[in-house]
């Protein structure tokens, strides 16, 4: 399991990477914030999953 819940925290840090960066070239400050947004929370979601190997 904890394969999987670091793939998806390294998906989740992509994907909001690509959405920071490639909204304000479109013009949308909103959807660059929810990009960070969700950045930050797949690096929250991986130290999580570093948390659990740690005492597993």
């Amino acid at each position: 399991m904890s394969r999987r819940g670091k793939a998806k925290a390294h998906l989740e840090q992509f994907a909001g990477r690509v959405v920071r960066r490639a909204a304000p070239v479109v013009g949308k400050q909103v959807v660059a914030a929810k990009g960070a947004a969700m950045e930050v929370r797949g690096k929250a979601r991986l130290l999580k999953e570093r948390g659990k190997d740690r005492f597993h």
